[in-house]
């Protein structure tokens, strides 16, 4: 049995659908021509759904006087409008932050096309209006079909009259739903007539000129031929959503090519139309030569053609670079399987026509299976120059030095061939005219080539060829010699030249890619974020040569982390700029449809957790070109991953922390537990004896009881002390009560205090004779000695010899402890003085067992300003010396 696939939706469909969860529906109010009753449809049906519970709210209707468009705002809640200071007086705008706060279910804004004033936050009112959708607003409007972007050419024709207001188709086929609201013509003229479209003056200004019969029947066709597509559009994509078998054909596909020519804005213009005619996707590609440097100017019109064709919808805008323009287009027509090409053609360029080298002839010679549409400049425009459509244009900042160079090559190939002829009789001396022309053109470029070429050409004459010293020519065949000449001449030099052009350009390119890869290098070895911030201003303001700031996330604030040249705060404007570049992960400020007046131009800095901060450039008056905003992005590319690595990497050190503070915290626990436990112990017993037994006892042994219980509570004592003093060492809290030390009464007391605790060692002191006192605290030095001491009668064996001595060496005493024990390790020596470094000779333990008495004894040498050192083996391959090194009086810590 045959088995029939069940039809699928289409992925792109469902993502669609998908992306349009959480945002809020806008519905469009579509019109042929003012007065057909736009606003009063939107007004009834917002009405009718305010009566079935909407929360429905106006938040700018413009009723231009008509009174029954007035009577129908009765009832709803009318939001205030913002006022805004613009020419000396106030205008009223519609309030963007009042509706958000508000946040209704429904909102009627009039005016889709209409321009914001200066200082507003989005120049035009449909962004204002997608920032209401973004925050899950439904939004009702008006728009008429003159303000569509892709129909303003056609609409200039019609009516004569250019308009300026006009709304991206991209963004009106976003729509989710559109009302065409239509009137007949007769019918539109007689409510104009009566006064219910504009007062009487403004009305038979407005029928001279745009209402005239024949314009309005044009307007409502294209009205109906839009409204169409986009019905047939909305078909599509719900068969497609829910997975509804159709004859789905092959489909179109159109290739735009632009340049940065006056025709470029009407070629794209014309080709959003075609593709919305037949339901196509579209491309727009500009392909420069290499080598080929665009001016200020024209590389600004080069990037609003493009900026255009994104904002009509088209599919995908890419600049190539390439030699030959018409094999490239091509080779791109077929890998992306275009069936139509569009192209312009400006008027003047008929000796291009002429050789056949223009690009719409070349295109259609070369083409196989693909339609080529030519779209032709209207008159008036400026004609080119006929030499321009196959020579370079020069640039405009030649200086004339080259130019002089190549004269003084002639004159010098002039010279020698005057010198050669002089000896020998040649037959032809022009090579040597040739190599004048190689020289300025590899030299100096093409311009300066060309006009060595000429100056060869009459050179050659002048003086080589018969009638010497006269531009005239005798035989014919010379002529023709002598025009071949010209012709190698010219040829050689436009080659040498481009290759010349293209060699800096490769060069430019290299040294570009080589200075990013270097700051790729350097952003690797940041150590933090300030740090990265700090190098990539840097890095970016030597590429622009224009003020770069970099601002990052502060306690839900953005502060500025760094900026070069150094500043230290921005403006309102550019601070509300870079604050939506982050908050909305999108471009704002100067140059975009966010903020425009600001002075800069943020970027987001993204990562792949997300928005790390903003990128700012200031802008100085002109927008950042395309070249200029591609290297912005780059670097912000590597920026945001070198700040995402800081972040890493501070997150792993403090990762790291953590777990080194439990490690040491499960260690004193542990510690402190084991060490504990044994007086502890000692102490329940004694008093659990004396408790239970105390009447029965002799009295010799209740007192030894109660002197194990003192002893043993004085050992708890210590090493809670010991404890303590860590916690003051670490946290640089330690006091110093300074006062004059006798060592060899400290040395005595540290002696009485061990031989108490029951050290069975032989201890000798060696005391230098004329000692002086030292300044230091008594109490902590006799702890730190006792820490060492102990530590030694722990470690060293029951039988041992531990020695003190003190001496003096230059400005500092030197006090040292030795044992003749079993010496300490090597892997254990050089981390004696850690915290918790006990092996299985227990070494640090003078702390009474916690690990702690060496690093306690090394944090108050510390502050007293001296140094403590460890050596083992001290002889014979046996024993231990611990030093300690204090500064006299006189010298601070």
């Amino acid at each position: 049995m045959a088995l029939t696939e069940t039809p699928r939706a289409s992925p792109d469909a469902l993502l669609t659908l998908a992306n349009r969860e959480g945002r809020g529906r806008l519905k469009i109010f579509l019109g042929a021509a003012p007065g057909v009753g736009k606003t009063y449809a939107m007004l009834q049906a917002g009405r009718a759904a305010l009566e079935g519970g909407v929360d429905v709210v106006i938040g700018l209707v413009e009723t231009h006087g008509r009174q029954e468009t007035e009577d129908l705002l009765h009832g709803f809640e009318i939001l205030p409008r913002l006022s805004v200071p613009y020419r000396g007086r106030m205008v009223q705008e519609f309030d963007l932050d009042t509706a958000l706060k508000r946040c209704p279910r429904l909102l009627l804004v009039d005016e889709y096309a209409h321009t914001n004033a200066p200082g507003s936050r989005h120049p035009k009112r449909w962004q204002d209006i997608a920032e209401l959708l973004s925050a899950g607003i439904d939004v009702w409007t008006t728009l008429n079909v003159q303000h569509l972007e892709s129909l303003n050419d056609v609409i200039q024709r019609i009516t004569r009259v250019r308009v300026r207001e006009t709304v991206p188709d991209a963004v009106f086929d976003e729509a989710d739903e559109l009302i065409l609201i239509d009137l007949p013509p007769d019918e539109l003229l007689k409510r104009l007539a009566e006064g219910r479209v504009y007062v009487q003056d403004t009305a038979v200004r407005a029928v001279d000129n745009f209402f005239r019969p024949n314009n309005l029947v044009a307007l409502r066709e294209l009205a109906l031929r839009r409204a169409a597509e986009r019905i047939d559009s909305d078909l599509l994509e719900r068969m497609q959503g829910g997975g509804v078998e159709g004859p789905w054909a092959a489909g179109e596909r159109i290739l735009v090519c632009v340049g940065a020519d006056d025709i470029s804005p009407a070629v794209v213009r014309h080709a959003k139309r075609l593709a919305d005619a037949i339901g196509a996707p579209w491309l727009v590609v500009t392909v420069e030569r290499p080598g080929e440097s665009l001016g200020s100017e024209r590389r600004h019109r080069l990037d609003q053609t493009l900026q255009l064709a994104t904002q009509l919808g088209a599919d995908e805008a890419k600049t190539l670079v390439a030699a030959d323009i018409v094999q490239e287009l091509l080779r791109l027509a077929r890998f992306e399987n275009v069936t139509q090409i569009v192209v312009g053609r400006s008027r003047g360029g008929w000796w291009s026509e002429l050789l056949g080298r223009s690009l719409p002839h070349q295109l259609v010679h070369h083409s196989e299976d693909i339609a080529i549409h030519v779209v032709t400049a209207k008159a008036g425009q400026p004609r080119g120059a006929w030499w321009r459509d196959w020579m370079p244009r020069m640039k405009p900042d030649q200086p004339w030095a080259p130019f002089l160079w190549s004269a003084l090559a002639v004159a010098g190939a002039i010279a020698v061939g005057l010198a050669m002829t002089s000896i020998v009789s040649l037959p032809n001396i022009s090579m040597v005219f040739l190599v004048a022309v190689l020289f300025a053109a590899v030299r100096f470029g093409i311009w300066p080539a060309v006009v060595s070429s000429i100056l060869s050409f009459l050179g050659y004459n002048f003086f080589f060829i018969d009638p010497v010293y006269t531009f005239t020519v005798a035989r014919p065949h010379e002529l023709l010699a002598l025009f071949i000449f010209l012709g190698a001449a010219v040829l050689t030099s436009a080659l040498a030249g481009r290759a010349r052009e293209q060699a800096a350009a490769a060069v430019s390119r290299a040294r570009a890619t080589r200075r990013l890869y270097e700051f790729t290098r350097r952003l690797s070895s940041f150590p933090d974020a300030s740090a990265v911030a700090e190098g990539a201003v840097i890095e970016l303001n030597g590429y622009l040569n224009r003020p770069v700031a970099i601002l990052l996330p502060q306690d839900d604030n953005l502060e500025l982390a760094a900026s070069w040249p150094p500043e230290d705060q921005l403006d309102t404007a550019s601070v509300s700029a870079a604050r939506w570049a982050y908050e909305k992960d999108e471009a704002a400020g100067a140059g975009t449809g966010t903020l425009p007046s600001a002075r800069w131009l943020f970027l987001p800095l993204r990562s792949s957790h997300g928005r790390v901060g903003v990128l700012g450039i200031a802008v100085d008056g002109a927008a950042p070109d395309g070249d200029i905003r591609t290297l912005a992005e780059t670097v912000a590319e590597l920026t945001a991953a070198a700040l995402e690595r800081a972040r890493l990497a501070r997150e792993i050190t403090a990762a790291n922390t953590a777990t080194e503070t439990e490690r040491v915290r499960n260690t004193l626990l542990a510690s402190i537990s084991h060490d504990f436990r044994t007086p502890l112990a000692s102490i329940l017993g004694a008093a659990t004896s004396l408790i239970d037994y105390g009447p029965k006892l002799p009295e010799l042994a209740r007192q030894d009881l109660l002197e194990q219980v003192k002893d043993e509570a004085e050992h708890l004592d210590r090493m809670v002390r010991n404890l303590l003093s860590m916690t003051r060492v670490e946290a640089g809290a330690l006091e110093l009560r300074r006062d004059w030390v006798d060592i060899r009464e400290a040395f005595d007391r540290v002696v009485a205090l061990v031989k108490r605790r029951g050290a069975t060692q032989t201890f000798h002191v060696k005391i230098s004779p004329e000692l002086p006192f030292v300044l230091a605290d008594p109490s902590l030095i006799d702890q730190a000695m006792a820490n060492i001491v102990g530590n030694a009668v722990r470690y060293a064996g029951s039988d041992a010899r531990v020695d003190l001595e003190a001496h003096r060496e230059n400005d500092e005493i030197v006090l040292s402890v030795t044992d003749n024990g079993p010496g300490i390790s090597q892997s254990l020596l050089s981390k004696v003085f850690e915290k918790f470094a006990r092996g299985r000779e227990q070494v640090g333990d003078g702390g009474e067992g916690t690990g702690l008495g060496l690093a306690i004894a090394k944090g108050i040498v510390d502050a007293h300003g001296g140094s403590i050192a460890a050596e083992s083996p001290v002889a014979n391959g046996h024993g231990t010396c611990i030093s300690i090194r204090l500064p006299l009086e006189g010298k601070t810590p």
